[in-house]
């Protein structure tokens, strides 16, 4: 038997077959090669109804439930609507077939409106299931024949590939717009902290701060109070319609660290001048500045992320001012001659006191000043997540110098402390402006890490620090902290610091501690103090409160150095619940 075009059946077959295979794989291609979803799935349905003369037809995309599907594309007559989402209760065994007959589930097909003979074709990844591409009766009302459907098995595998590419580029390309967003503002709040640190003058500082929000976020109502020595007025403003009275004033210091003016309140001010955030500044655990701003230039509500830009600005702004009024307080007393005490109220101010309470966890620290001042530092610092960073750091030198280039990295760590970045990139950042804005005679050693909000993990960087030191129960030797990098300041980031993670585990005890510990002398000046005599010491008290270790530690100094301290000694002991 002849075909009309006197080419034998098999011939004809064969020739179909390869036409098939190639539409397969340009298809394939022009899937594949689409990074838009949308075009993925209204090609593959017009594509199937075309080969199969499917006059109804549309595809189910999984809404990450067993049950909910959104119809993603429709065509034909049909009571549905493209775009809703309905409740459909497969039967479990369908979501792993490949394809089945509209017959099996008749309450389902009717349902979507598309008669008997229907098929239904899994799009499915070999991890996830995606939805389903539903096909009404053909035009000829026959059933899709073996060949058919291995055809359109075939192209929904490549189309569900297609997909899931698609979709990863999507959310690869959003979460590539939040970085960006993320290292522009960093970048900004790292430029903005190198022009506040060579400022001195508080109306400067308040002026800057004013021109940076108005600038940055595209506001046009703002304001800024801030509580000097107990009287709190506005430092700073642009656009209000009038100011506020004092009993306001204090009405807004009584609202919550971040509030959104829309939630009630009893403060007209906020109102009347159109006010949509408020964000309370802190420092040392004490509300001493609020910012306020109205709604941004496109008038849409404020992200997580422009909230915690914000924070950080003001954060920075204040704790600018807060340096200044230590300089002030010091250069009206003693001038320049007196440094030493000047340096000496600089550093203890910037240290936090009262120590905050970490839930689950026994914390103490504290900082012995020697005669001549050094540039020990630390600091606990909660972030917007609900964890909590401790950090602790030596700056070479004594004075002033050493004082102030320990409150310009206080500076630095309490505005990166709200921005969603990881400490080994914002480490990378320090050590580039200290590196960058220090005299190369300056270096800090520092050691920082993040406590996760659940208390469980530790994550860490070690900048060229005294190793802290990890007791566990049943273990004699202590685990030493010392992934990182090069002390800070020392050169520009070539090779990125490192982090890393421990697992906390109850009666777990940390310990962080400055050379002025190790290196403590004798009365002879012949022998130091050591890590063996430390952590022999410690040993012996692991089981007394993060206090009692850390009195311990520094009782057993004196005693070795018969109360004679040429260096700051710093500790910080964490204990787990």
């Amino acid at each position: 038997m002849k075909t009309p075009n006197n080419l034998s059946l098999s011939d004809s077959e064969e020739r179909q077959s390869r036409f098939e295979l190639r539409t397969l794989l340009e298809t394939s291609r022009m899937l594949i090669e689409s990074q838009d979803p949308d075009f993925v799935l209204n090609n593959l349905l017009l594509i199937t109804m075309g080969k199969l003369l499917v006059p109804k037809g549309m595809i189910l995309i999984n809404q990450g439930s067993d049950h909910l599907y959104q119809i993603s594309k429709i065509k034909g007559r049909n009571p549905l609507e493209e775009g809703e989402v309905i409740q459909i209760d497969f039967p479990e065994k369908k979501l792993d077939q490949s394809a089945f007959s509209g017959n099996e589930i008749p309450e389902i097909t009717e349902k979507l409106g598309l008669g008997e003979n229907s098929t239904f074709f899994n799009l499915r990844t070999s991890n996830h299931h995606l939805g389903f591409l539903c096909l009404g009766t053909k035009g000829t009302r026959q059933v899709l024949s073996e060949h058919e459907l291995e055809f359109i098995e075939s192209l929904t595998i490549i189309s569900s590939v297609a997909i899931a590419n698609s979709r990863m580029f999507q959310e690869l390309r959003l979460i590539n717009r939040k970085l960006d967003r993320k290292v522009h503002d960093l970048h900004t709040l790292l430029e903005l902290s190198k022009d506040f640190n060579m400022m001195v003058d508080q109306d400067e500082i308040a002026r800057t701060f004013k021109f940076a929000m108005l600038g940055q976020m595209l506001i046009r109502t703002f304001f800024f109070v801030l509580d000097e020595n107990g009287e709190k007025s506005i430092v700073a403003s642009s656009g209000l319609n009038d100011k506020p009275s004092q009993k306001e004033i204090q009405q807004m210091f009584e609202l919550e660290d971040v509030f959104y003016c829309e939630e009630e309140h009893d403060c007209p001010f906020l109102d009347n001048n159109d006010i949509k955030l408020l964000i309370g500044l802190r420092f040392q655990n004490e509300k001493i500045g609020v910012v306020g701003v109205g709604a941004p230039a496109n008038k849409e509500n404020y992200s997580k992320e422009q909230v915690n830009f914000l924070q950080s600005l003001g954060n920075l702004a204040l704790l600018t001012i807060q340096k200044t009024y230590l300089l002030e307080e010091r250069i009206e007393k003693k001038r320049m001659e007196e440094e030493l005490g000047l340096a000496k109220t600089i550093q203890q101010g910037l240290l936090p006191s009262p120590i905050p309470t970490i839930e689950g966890f026994d914390l103490a620290a504290t900082n012995v000043s020697s005669y001549q001042v050094g540039g020990d530092f630390f600091d606990i610092v909660d972030t917007p997540d609900g964890g909590h960073l401790l950090a602790i750091a030596d700056v070479t030198g004594k004075g002033v110098p050493a004082s102030l280039l320990m409150a310009n990295l206080q500076s630095m760590l309490h505005a990166l402390a709200p921005i969603d970045i990881s400490l080994s990139g914002a480490t990378d950042s320090i050590n580039d402006i200290i590196h960058t804005n220090t005299p190369d005679d300056k270096f800090i050693t520092f050691f920082w890490g993040k406590i996760s909000a659940d208390g469980k993990q530790f994550e860490y960087v070690n900048a060229g620090h005294n190793n802290p030191m990890l007791f566990r129960k049943g273990e004699d030797k202590p685990i030493e902290l010392e992934e990182g990098g090069l002390i800070l300041g020392a050169m520009s980031t070539i090779t990125p610091y490192k982090s890393s993670v421990v697992e906390f585990q109850s009666g777990d005890v940390l310990v962080f501690y400055t050379d002025g510990v190790t290196e403590a002398m004798s009365p002879d000046l012949d022998e130091e103090y050591e890590s063996e005599r430390l952590t022999k010491c410690l040993k012996a008290n692991l089981d007394g409160s993060s206090e009692e270790i850390m009195n311990a530690v520094i009782d057993d100094i004196m005693a070795f150095s018969k109360g004679v301290q040429y260096d700051d000694i710093t500790l910080m002991v964490l204990k787990v619940n």
